[in-house]
């Protein structure tokens, strides 16, 4: 699950409130071992989601950096052409 949240310092544009919270969520997702959780744990759910996503929010906003900010369009498109290498390997198959 954590392989999907994504770096969010440093983007033209910077992240939105809704980026944030995915990984909030992912992250939450990740230590409980909830994807959806039941409906008695849900308001702690929420509430760790909404408190991991402050954080972050302070986290980002508080980070100070001189390198240029990066394109999004750049690096998702650089994301892409390795996942293509990544995925477009035969597969090896071995005969005993």
């Amino acid at each position: 699950m954590c392989r999907n949240i994504k770096p969010l310092f440093n983007f033209e544009p910077p992240a939105t409130d809704a980026e944030i919270r995915d990984a909030a969520l992912q992250f939450v997702r990740k230590l409980s071992g909830f994807n959806a959780p039941s409906q008695r744990n849900r308001k702690s759910f929420d509430r760790a989601v909404d408190q991991v996503a402050a954080a972050a929010s302070l986290l980002l906003g508080s980070l100070e950096t001189d390198q240029p900010p990066k394109d999004r369009d750049e690096v998702a498109a650089k994301a892409r052409a390795r996942s293509a290498l990544r995925f477009a390997r035969q597969p090896v198959i071995v005969f005993e």
